[in-house]
């Protein structure tokens, strides 16, 4: 019995620092799309404005890891790691921007908006921003995969070693 408790709380605590380290990654991408958004606009209140990053962020981190846990996009782990990397970066911005659109949406109709007027206005409302905002989640996504991807082929220690202790002084 205490075996299987030990095991349960290991993995509990693994689930926890995976989650938590997720949502770490996930408030700096929200909050440097907060600060861009702020800047174009030219509207400074926005940064006050978006203060349940944390709590998207959460939500954000659940969403990938319960699709992990459905093994999502992991269809390419016998080809080299770049096509794992964008391949997963790809699906996981497709599947964020639908969470955030459903989201926002729900949320729009909790207060009185009818479906369409609770669309999020994602990049300005046009296909164009939409595409852009799309594109830089992308792009800002394939560190993260980068970083789990090779994580799973050299081992979450070694890696650790390679980037926090060794580094580019052994050759």
């Amino acid at each position: 019995m205490n075996k299987h408790l030990g095991r349960l709380i290991e993995n509990v605590l693994d689930e926890g620092k995976k989650l938590f380290w997720i949502v770490i990654y996930f408030c700096v991408l929200i909050g440097l799309f907060t600060i861009f958004k702020s800047l174009v606009l030219n509207e400074p209140h926005l940064i006050y404005h978006d203060g349940f990053v944390v709590i998207n962020a959460w939500l954000l981190a659940k969403v990938v890891l319960i699709a992990e846990y459905f093994q999502v996009a992991d269809n390419l782990r016998h080809k080299p790691l770049v096509y794992a990397i964008v391949f997963k970066s790809a699906v996981f911005c497709v599947i964020l921007m639908c969470f955030y659109i459903i989201e926002e949406m729900l949320v729009g109709i909790w207060h009185g908006k009818t479906v369409a007027g609770s669309f999020p206005d994602i990049g300005g409302g046009t296909w164009k921003g939409v595409f852009v905002v799309s594109f830089i989640l992308f792009v800002g996504l394939m560190p993260f995969f980068a970083y789990r991807e090779l994580a799973r082929v050299l081992g979450k220690d070694e890696l650790y070693s390679v980037i926090f202790k060794r580094g580019a002084t052994q050759g």
